[in-house]
């Protein structure tokens, strides 16, 4: 049963700006703190492993294994705020005071249930995940040591996670921005201070970098915890009562579990590519671990974009406004673009001066320069794709973007690996991105025209 709240918006006396203001201002309002908040997660990613590589190679390798199930832990945290806010932005729109709340209360509790999950998994899976991966006790022990602590401390990962959605879905996005900086900043901060041993030999090399970025993570959340109890009016949370409701959790992983699912098999594709470069050496698997951190600051961006973009769609969606839906679509695709333009050209034109960023050996360099220009032009196709899988996910139609990213990532992306692999050449292996994005973005079109055939042309008629 659904928690009683009062059902009265605290905003029922003025019309939400995201069904009013101009679409053009209104996303780059909401969009621009979520990009920057993204970049700085990004930053945040990179850090750990810019430090670690000045420790050894092996340290870089062994955080670059440990990031495919790092990455799970926060698809369930991101994927579950996904399915929050877009039926927290839809029930705001509906002026559904109750659901709202109820929303929101839930979602905080599935972030608590997600903590007790990946602590146990902390405890329990580290050796066997690590070792799957490689047969160097030097590599494995320090991944152990890294995903450990990430792992049985991630309730600040989570908590910070699901506050960001919240404020993120009620148009607060530059408080989002600030907890993200806020957290970020102790991180840099103390990564290189945990890192080369300050605080010991036992906290330092990969130890010290995940204790870095578990503090900032708690800091980041006690941020957003604060700007949700005492900034965020149009959300009124209280658990007094409460118990958690079957029905709003359906709801929100009615849209959360495929963009959990589709964020997961990033994980397996990511465990896959490094089994497959494991054959040819544990510097091709730095390489395609560095290669993953900086194309988050390519990426990350149009995260950003996107969660601006969904409390927009799911709004106007429930307040039955196409016009708006569409033109928001148009101008979040069209932004994408043009960041992935910038994105190509400096991995096109400067892959030796971000690879030196990470204390490239020489076998490092001849295996990443021509890697990066070999995967950057499926960055052109790459935008849209992102952009149109989060509006299937803010339309309740979340499995269409599952579907995309299985077909990518799983049939077609890794057998293309794994067959390009077979000539014994590691430079042919990075092209099976290309590939992948070509059949992404057209199943991605394809998906965008049977909704706005059977969801978006509807609303014309009903309005």
């Amino acid at each position: 049963m659904e928690t009683k709240q009062p059902q009265i918006s605290p905003a029922e006396g003025r019309e939400n700006i995201m069904g009013t203001m101009d679409i053009n201002p209104l996303l780059i309002k909401l969009s621009v703190p979520m990009m920057i908040s993204m970049l700085v997660q990004a930053l945040y990613n990179v850090v750990d492993s810019v430090f670690v590589s000045h420790v050894s190679e092996n340290a870089l390798t062994a955080v670059s294994l440990a990031f495919s199930l790092q990455n799970v832990m926060i698809a369930v945290g991101v994927g579950t705020g996904v399915g929050v806010n877009a039926l927290l932005s839809k029930s705001l729109g509906e002026k559904n005071q109750q659901r709202a709340n109820a929303t929101a209360e839930n979602g905080i509790f599935l972030s608590l249930c997600s903590f007790l999950v990946f602590l146990v998994v902390g405890l329990t899976c580290m050796k066997p995940y690590f070792y799957a991966q490689t047969s160097d006790p030097e590599i494995a022990l320090q991944g152990i040591r890294y995903l450990s602590v990430c792992s049985i401390f991630s309730l600040g990962l989570f908590t910070q996670l699901m506050g960001e959605k919240l404020l993120a879905a009620t148009g607060r996005t530059h408080l989002s921005m600030i907890s993200q900086l806020v957290g970020a900043v102790v991180n840099i901060v103390l990564d290189p201070l945990f890192i080369f041993g300050t605080f010991g030999e036992a906290l330092s090399g990969t130890t010290g970098a995940a204790v870095a970025t578990v503090i900032g993570q708690f800091c980041g959340a006690g941020m957003t915890l604060y700007f949700n109890v005492k900034k965020n009016p149009d959300v009124q949370i209280s658990f007094r009562g409460f118990r958690p409701d079957r029905r709003t959790i359906g709801r929100i992983y009615a849209v959360g579990l495929p963009s959990i699912a589709m964020q997961c098999v990033g994980s397996l594709m990511t465990f896959g590519m490094n089994l497959i470069l494991m054959t040819f050496s544990a510097t091709a698997v730095a390489v395609f671990g560095v290669y993953f951190k900086l194309q988050s600051f390519v990426f990350m961006p149009i995260f950003g974009l996107n969660n601006g973009m969904i409390p927009i769609i799911g709004y106007n969606y429930g307040a039955r406004d196409p016009e708006r839906v569409k033109k928001t679509i148009k101008l979040a695709v069209f932004y994408a673009e043009c960041v992935m333009f910038i994105g190509f050209c400096v991995f096109q034109f400067m892959p030796d001066k971000v690879l030196g960023i990470f204390a490239a050996s020489e076998t490092m360099l001849a295996i990443g320069i021509p890697a990066m220009r070999i995967i950057c032009p499926h960055f052109l196709l790459a935008g849209a794709s992102i952009v149109l899988s989060s509006v299937f996910q803010a339309l309740g139609n979340g499995v269409f973007s599952l579907i995309v990213s299985v077909c990518r990532q799983l049939f077609v992306l890794l057998p293309a690996a794994y067959l390009l692999s077979l000539s014994g050449n590691v430079d042919l292996v990075w092209w099976a991105f290309l590939i992948a994005e070509v059949v992404s973005v057209l199943m991605s079109f394809g998906f965008y025209a049977s909704i706005d055939r059977k969801i978006i042309a509807p609303m014309y008629e009903q309005k």
